[in-house]
């Protein structure tokens, strides 16, 4: 990954648990569609998804699937929500961030940063996955493997210090 935001400086001290910074992995992005609320009604989880990016134009296309959806609108996360007191209420079509996983081998080949302007095409003709609204809000999931040579052993290492064999109890 690459580190998007960095909140300590060479020098500074920090307290436990403070965030020092934001770590990007680059081979689990998504994007995130803003659609009209208009457009959702035959989007589905796990349909496929073609994505274009500015920064390369035509010639690279980006395969990917809808994984999901936010919890709410932009609109009802901003952080100045829109007030109309003069009472003509204008119905005004809101906007739903669906998150669309993208292809890993892909993303390698043409890598991504996060913010740039992408153009979204979802083939919605296959059905036979959950709605998008009925499926609720998707939480990412990230994995790392930094600490996967630490943690071999790791559980056998404590069984000894412990003075136990694995698997056996203890009286």
């Amino acid at each position: 990954g690459i580190v998007a935001r960095r909140n300590v400086q060479l020098g500074q001290r920090v307290a436990p648990g403070a965030p020092l910074m934001a770590i990007v992995p680059l081979d689990q992005m998504w994007v995130t569609a803003n659609l009209k609320e208009t457009q959702l009604r035959d989007v589905r989880i796990g349909q496929p998804v073609k994505v274009t990016a500015d920064v390369y134009g035509d010639a690279v296309v980006f395969h990917g699937t809808v994984a999901g959806q936010e919890a709410g609108t932009g609109s009802a996360f901003a952080a100045v929500p829109a007030q109309n007191a003069t009472g003509n209420w204008i119905k005004v079509v809101q906007r739903v961030p669906v998150r669309v996983a993208l292809d890993p081998a892909e993303l390698a080949a043409h890598p991504l940063r996060l913010g740039l302007s992408m153009k979204v095409e979802i083939d919605t003709s296959r059905r036979d996955g959950p709605a998008l609204m009925q499926a609720g809000a998707q939480r990412q999931r990230y994995e790392t493997v930094v600490y996967a040579t630490e943690d071999q052993g790791a559980e056998a290492a404590v069984e000894r210090a412990l003075g136990r064999a694995s698997g056996v109890a203890q009286r």
